[in-house]
């Protein structure tokens, strides 16, 4: 029997999406009940701490303030990338980056929502210009970052796809 979009995209929300943005949900909601906005808790020294970080903008505080045009944005996001699972064909690369992406919108989009801002509070020094330390983050913004990275292996792959059937047909 053949399985249609519909299945395939219920099993990248139920397997990918909802556990990821749960994930998500549920390490805010521990940032928000055990780590001190004042008082980050250093993991490794010189390297990792959680902290308690608030981003009312986007990637690395940018257009701080500006909450409601980001709420918008992320609607208009999530409906793109939802109509655009539920299109997918067969290719299990490009279903799972939209469901890492999916995750990634509903996770922050929640927290604006919610707190009137997203939630940060992975804090990684990497003694490195323009790194030292890396802005926090959150999961959702790893499945966002590693979906984006997806989408650009993913189009490098088919580049590589169609260059070589271009071959073998001359």
């Amino acid at each position: 029997m053949r399985r249609g979009r519909g299945g395939r995209c219920v099993k990248i929300l139920f397997f990918l999406t909802l556990p990821l943005y749960l994930l998500d949900q549920l390490t805010k909601q521990l940032v928000l009940r055990f780590v001190d906005p004042i008082d980050p808790r250093i993991v490794i020294p010189d390297f990792f701490a959680l902290v308690h970080v608030t981003n009312s903008g986007a990637a690395f505080g940018s257009f701080a303030n500006n909450n409601g045009f980001f709420v918008a944005l992320s609607c208009i996001a999530l409906l793109v990338v939802a109509f655009l699972l539920v299109r997918s064909g067969p290719d299990l690369w490009r279903r799972g980056a939209l469901g890492l992406l999916l995750a990634g919108i509903l996770g922050n989009l929640t927290d604006r929502l919610l707190h009137g801002h997203v939630i940060d509070f992975l804090l990684f020094d990497l003694h490195l210009p323009f790194a030292h330390p890396w802005p926090a983050f959150n999961v959702a913004d790893s499945c966002i970052c590693i979906a984006v990275f997806s989408f650009i292996v993913h189009s490098f792959r088919q580049d590589r796809a169609l260059a070589k059937s271009q071959q073998t047909a001359e």
